[in-house]
């Protein structure tokens, strides 16, 4: 290619790309015009659906197919609109505890039923046809849980098609012989980008059909689309988009998808700073997918060069909730100098609905090549163990006091139900016993930092607690009930 047509090509680029970062940036500022109020939290189920399927049933735009039932019968409904040739399909939730994108697909049905954006929707509408089934796995959303009834990984299923939901899916991706996939997961919030202290918000995937990781030109549109999605998000989440792993899964409805002549795209949804319910990486969600289907519908992503999608950053996995670096912590007498990496595990409550947490020192040593969401530089702390302390009336806790005198468990009367209190120290039957105090991986954290002979923090169920500060003016999930 001679210098004018590169350059010719390069200013073509650029114009489609400014030309989608002006639309996104409209839908990104209108979001909450769209955005649908109902699902609010991760914990949705199958029911909370329907109404909100049923109100699309009523307009002449859309068109809602059953297409298949899961294990225990709750139905699988595809929802349809748009005229164009090109068959996009975008399903969601075949991981039952992964909903952030279900959430998103409503909020793109609630953009393209209001009458916003007439122009560009016209666009998009009138060269694809849009076919998105939510929550795949019902069952699984039920429980809040990866598998299915069966206890399958749906998304490990494309070979022998144990399960109805894999059937509907296949049934459903072959009548369609869709040209672009999107295949909507979350992945694990202690992804970051690599080698950055940035979580991996999106992380994108063109995925690859065979062991080699050949690129053909089903594979070559995707990592053409994912560029775009990257170069748009970027504006909101900089820094925070990580390229998932590659390697081919044979058993995997993604890989076969991309095999079977379909350009997939893999969105995983991962951490974001402060954003427990994930809703601002719906927001991305929302965005990165509508930024998707504008540069398919326009054929902008077709001159884009392949080599851009290499130069996202991999996927790491080097975060945790809280960071301690540079912490005095004494054996024996001894001083010794530990960074530790802690994290925190949520506890589904019996109805699936809330949940509580339950901390965990996942690594401690020399952490210095991983990161926090909370960093805390403990240079000259030195770790105090924990005491525990009689309140045998249930009087009110004065915890801030209780904190200063290094104390953190309360023998009490315990309630009749429940392993978790809101107030920031764990509560322990009359019979209990402290055991003698180590750090280790897989310990609950619970401990005081003390510094020129006096505690100044309070580490309780892996909560960091500055005891200046009034603890109600602080971030902290729970304590625990212990009931052995």
């Amino acid at each position: 290619m001679n210098k004018n047509l590169l350059l010719l090509s390069a200013i073509i680029l650029s114009i489609s790309t400014l030309t989608g970062q002006n639309i996104t940036e409209a839908v990104y500022e209108s979001y909450d015009n769209y955005k649908e109020t109902s699902l609010n939290d991760r914990r949705i189920k199958h029911a909370e659906l329907q109404p909100l399927i049923d109100k699309f049933r009523t307009n002449s735009k859309f068109k809602i197919q059953k297409v298949g039932e899961s294990i225990e019968g709750r139905d699988l409904n595809l929802i349809s609109l748009g005229s164009g040739a090109t068959n996009i399909f975008l399903w969601s939730q075949m991981h039952g505890n992964e909903p952030t994108a279900t959430q998103a697909i409503f909020d793109l049905l609630n953009f393209f039923k209001s009458g916003d954006l007439k122009k560009e929707k016209r666009e998009i509408l009138n060269n694809l046809t849009l076919h998105f089934l939510p929550m795949l796995n019902p069952d699984g959303a039920e429980v809040f849980q990866r598998r299915n009834a069966l206890g399958v990984d749906i998304n490990r299923d494309a070979l022998r098609l144990q399960s109805p939901e894999s059937r509907a899916l296949k049934r459903v991706r072959d009548s369609l012989d869709a040209a672009f996939g999107f295949n909507l997961h979350d992945q694990s919030t202690y992804y970051n980008a690599e080698r950055t202290e940035k979580p991996a918000s999106i992380s994108y995937l063109a995925t690859a059909y065979n062991y080699e990781k050949d690129i053909n030109d089903v594979r070559a549109n995707a990592m053409k689309v994912i560029v775009f999605m990257n170069e748009i998000i970027q504006n909101y989440a900089p820094g925070q988009v990580g390229r998932y792993n590659d390697d081919f899964e044979p058993r995997a409805f993604g890989d076969n998808i991309a095999k079977w002549g379909t350009s997939l795209i893999l969105i995983e949804s991962g951490g974001y700073t402060n954003d427990i319910e994930k809703q601002e990486i719906r927001k991305l969600n929302y965005v990165s997918i509508l930024s998707a289907l504008y540069t398919i519908a326009k054929g902008s992503y077709v001159d884009i060069p392949i080599e851009d999608y290499e130069k996202i950053p991999k996927n790491d996995r080097k975060l945790f909730d809280l960071k301690i670096e540079n912490v005095t912590y004494k054996i024996s007498g001894k001083p010794y100098i530990l960074d530790l990496g802690i994290n925190r595990q949520e506890i589904d409550f019996a109805d699936h609905n809330t949940f509580y947490y339950k901390s965990t020192i996942v690594d401690q040593g020399d952490l210095s090549t991983y990161y926090g969401y909370e960093t805390f530089d403990a240079t000259g702390y030195t770790i105090v163990a924990p005491k525990v302390t009689d309140d045998k009336n249930g009087t009110e806790l004065d915890t801030k006091n209780l904190h200063k005198s290094g104390v953190a468990f309360v023998k009490t009367h315990l309630p009749k139900n429940g392993f978790a209190v809101k107030k920031p120290v764990h509560l322990v039957g009359e019979n209990f016993k402290l055991p003698d105090f180590n750090l280790s991986p897989g310990k609950e954290p619970t401990f005081f930092l003390e510094k020129d002979s006096k505690i100044k923090y309070a580490i309780i169920n892996g909560f960091l607690l500055d005891l200046s500060i009034a603890s109600d003016k602080q971030k902290f999930g729970n304590a625990l009930i212990y009931r052995n």
